[in-house]
């Protein structure tokens, strides 16, 4: 999409000062609304609820006040980052701050919220009411508002990449042949973190069959599912034959998703990076997706339906073109 300069500026702009100025608004709101109870609050204030719900740790009253500067710098810095580069005039980019920002906003002052209603006209932070739905609620409150910053960053331009065009493909193929192209891509932080995970889900439930306490089987579960998820996209293989695409995820190559031929249009090599798609990993929608494990070149087909997925692997280029070869011979 190509957006003429003016206007590009003026959009870019107006996103820039309406998000600036949400960061200050928060930024104001998490610092002016404990002061305006200090006299209600004590100091130190429980700060932290244990399992049972009952306050088990505390925060001075100064420390909680500076949790405005912390929010102000962290989100001033990615702000600023994003206007540096391109990311405001890519719509995915664009969408990665704003549900960011929500989200960060709706966290912070939930939390802020629920502290002060448990700390207010107690005389000390022991006294505090306990906490457990309430937690659940702000969780449920800042991923509402964090999607509807992502639906608030659609509108406005969506500039491609450089090099986001079709590239034309000089490969020619021979009757008889049965060409086959395979990369694969890994990401070891990613599978270190997985193993950890699962090595700590093996932990807890050794200490649960020694005896200890059987709600440690929760963090079973979580340690266990988070870990086996994220070995499943620490790799990704790609494979482009006369039968079409098929994709494989994890060190098991599974699972595996295959395209038919006929349902492929074209593809191409873009340069793709996680601020532009919204994070690593699986990211996006049916129809526009983008299979992140690395930044930087990526492979992109485009459906027969108008749908697209871009995979980040090696010596895409190759893979792009021997796919359009074989689409050009079915034709």
């Amino acid at each position: 999409m190509n957006t003429p300069p003016a206007r590009e500026g003026s959009f870019r702009t107006r996103f820039l000062l309406v998000a600036g100025a949400w960061v200050v608004l928060v930024s104001a709101a998490l610092a002016a609304v404990p002061l305006g109870f200090r006299g209600r609050l004590p100091d130190p204030l429980a700060a932290h609820w244990g399992p049972s719900g009952d306050p088990d740790g505390s925060m001075p009253f100064a420390a909680f006040v500076l949790v405005a500067l912390l929010w102000a710098v962290v989100a001033g810095t990615c702000l600023g980052a994003a206007a540096r580069g391109r990311l405001v005039m890519r719509r995915a980019g664009r969408r990665s701050v704003a549900a960011g920002l929500g989200w960060g906003a709706a966290f912070l002052l939930g939390l802020q919220t629920v502290t002060i209603s448990a700390n207010l006209d107690r005389a000390r932070w022991e006294d505090a009411a306990s906490l457990g739905w309430q937690v659940a609620a702000v969780i449920a409150a800042a991923f509402l508002v964090g999607g509807l910053g992502w639906l608030a960053g659609r509108p406005g331009p969506d500039e491609r990449p450089a090099g986001a065009e079709p590239r034309p493909t000089a490969l020619v193929l021979h009757p008889g042949e049965r060409p086959v192209w395979v990369s694969t891509v890994a990401s070891p932080l990613v599978a270190g973190l997985a193993f950890a995970l699962l090595a700590a889900a093996v932990s807890l439930a050794a200490c649960v069959l020694m005896g200890f306490s059987a709600a440690l089987w929760i963090g079973v579960v979580v340690f266990a599912f988070v870990g086996l998820l994220g070995l499943g996209l620490s790799s990704v293989r790609v494979k482009v034959s006369p039968e079409g695409l098929t994709v494989s995820y994890g060190p098991l190559r599974w699972p595996s998703r295959s395209v038919p031929l006929g349902r492929l249009d074209r593809a191409w090599t873009e340069q793709r990076f996680p601020s532009d798609v919204g994070g690593w990993g699986y990211r996006g929608l049916p129809g526009q997706s983008t299979i992140m494990i690395r930044g930087g070149e990526c492979l992109v087909v485009r459906y027969t339906s108008g749908g697209e997925l871009g995979i980040s692997v090696d010596d895409a280029a190759q893979g792009a073109a021997l796919l359009n070869a074989l689409v050009a011979s079915r034709d």
